[in-house]
């Protein structure tokens, strides 16, 4: 019963924000700056990782692995997971910008075709 009275004093509080007609100010510059920071450094950093990863996987497969069967066996491995990590990423990523523009909408309205530009 306290987790439901919780949830509707959040809510009444919150209402202000949902309706757009109170700004929080440093709270919305703080969430701001952290999706900027996760946008611009994050993500690229975890795709340089599994680049890495895979790069050191074909390292290990072609060139430390060419006389052992064991490295390259790891090598290959690390190539293999690298190569799911990408395909992860790359897949959720498309789907969270599929649901951000689905429920969101972009910035600027579709052009349609055979009407006059300003």
């Amino acid at each position: 019963m306290k987790i439901i009275s919780h949830v509707g004093i959040f809510s009444i509080l919150s209402l202000p924000l949902i309706v757009s007609a109170q700004s929080f100010g440093p709270i919305d510059a703080f969430f701001t700056n952290i999706n900027t920071f996760i946008n611009t450094t994050l993500i690229p950093l975890v795709f340089g990782v599994a680049l890495l990863f895979f790069i050191y996987g074909m390292f290990r497969y072609f060139i430390q692995g060419g006389a052992s069967e064991d490295d390259r066996n790891k090598g290959k491995q690390l190539i293999i997971w690298s190569i799911i990590g990408f395909v992860l990423m790359v897949s959720i990523w498309g789907i969270v910008n599929a649901i951000s523009s689905g429920l969101f909408g972009t910035s600027r309205p579709p052009t349609l075709p055979g009407t006059p530009t300003i």
